[in-house]
């Protein structure tokens, strides 16, 4: 396995405040396509004996400074070692094509956290887990579903990227026509990047935003261009992902097995989120036909929005006491 070698940014340059609790380094890993992924590791100063370990990644389009970082940083202050991984092609992660996602590489990059995490000499193999944001919180799902390493599971304000690039927001595309028309579109692109030599870009979150924007655009837009999470690295902040960049997902649904997950899960989104609907859904296929429904649980933050659990929203809504709470319950 030959690991690439990755320039790094050494300053700090999150968008979040660097916590004197924790010592912060940057590591590398290589997952099973040979790809090398890149992660800020988090330490908890002064403790003793192997730790419990949590990979995070996400949201879907951002990089490990944004809310990954928070996630990883806080979770670190509260006793238990943690990394935040840019996945494969994006961020400072390798990967010869930028800016492609994969439900397939991109549940590998966790397992692959799993890995570098089993086999670090500051953590108990026995006792890891994984976070996934936004997007990533289905593939942690997903990761759950296929690694019987991981322990403990939490998805917050989760996204089923199979599920919204095949049926469209709300699945108001849920039809074979409309899926036809997208496949389409997709091939033709193809075609034409081949023809430029480069991939087009699909444009990250609009700016400036629209009169007409949706509210979940007008979300969107608050957190990745403005100063509250605006990160040059990040694909919403900037150009987006490529055009063809999610085209396998219309096809490979990530949550079939969901419900035959023995470890434990917690989803955890906003009651105002337009996202809400992927958790709850998400959990009822979860509980569903299932043996394992006890250590399972949707938490439902009230009056939150889905970026508020990006960062909190100045309203302090990221639940960090519960998931302290879960992960000690069941990391133990």
């Amino acid at each position: 396995m030959i690991k690439e070698e990755l320039k790094l940014v050494q300053e700090w340059d999150k968008t979040f405040a660097k916590s004197d609790k924790v010592d912060h380094s940057k590591v590398t890993f290589v997952n099973r396509y040979g790809i090398t992924l890149a992660a800020d590791m988090y330490v908890p100063k002064n403790v003793e004996g192997k730790l419990p370990a949590i990979a995070v990644s996400g949201p879907f389009g951002a990089v490990k400074e944004q809310c990954s970082g928070l996630y990883a940083q806080t979770m670190a202050e509260r006793g238990v070692l943690t990394i935040a991984f840019d996945p494969s092609f994006t961020g400072e992660s390798g990967g010869n094509v930028r800016y492609m996602a994969s439900p397939d590489i991109n549940t590998e990059d966790f397992m692959a956290a799993v890995d570098f995490l089993s086999l670090n000499e500051k953590v108990d193999p026995d006792r890891i887990g994984i976070l996934g944001i936004c997007g990533w919180g289905g593939m942690a799902i997903n990761a759950a579903a296929l690694d019987t390493r991981v322990k403990a599971t939490v998805a917050s304000t989760m996204y089923d990227m199979t599920r919204v690039n095949a049926n469209g927001y709300f699945d108001s595309a849920d039809s074979e026509e409309a899926r036809y028309e997208a496949k389409k579109t997709q091939c033709a692109q193809r075609l034409e990047d081949l023809k430029n030599g480069e991939y087009k870009l699909g444009g990250g979150v609009v700016d400036p935003l629209p009169e007409d924007a949706p509210f979940f655009v007008v979300d969107y837009h608050k957190y990745y261009k403005t100063d509250r999470g605006y990160h040059a690295r990040s694909l919403n902040s900037n150009g987006g992902w490529n055009v063809i960049g999610c085209e396998s997902f219309v096809n490979q649904p990530i949550l079939k097995y969901s419900n035959e997950i023995r470890s434990a899960v917690l989803l955890i989104h906003g009651e105002k989120a337009h996202s809400c609907y992927f958790s709850k859904d998400a959990y009822a296929a979860m509980i569903k036909d299932s043996k394992y429904t006890e250590n399972k649980e949707l938490l439902i933050i009230p009056d939150a929005v889905h970026t508020d659990l990006y960062d909190g929203g100045g309203k302090d809504a990221i639940p960090f006491d519960k998931l302290t709470e879960f992960y000690m319950e069941y990391l133990k």
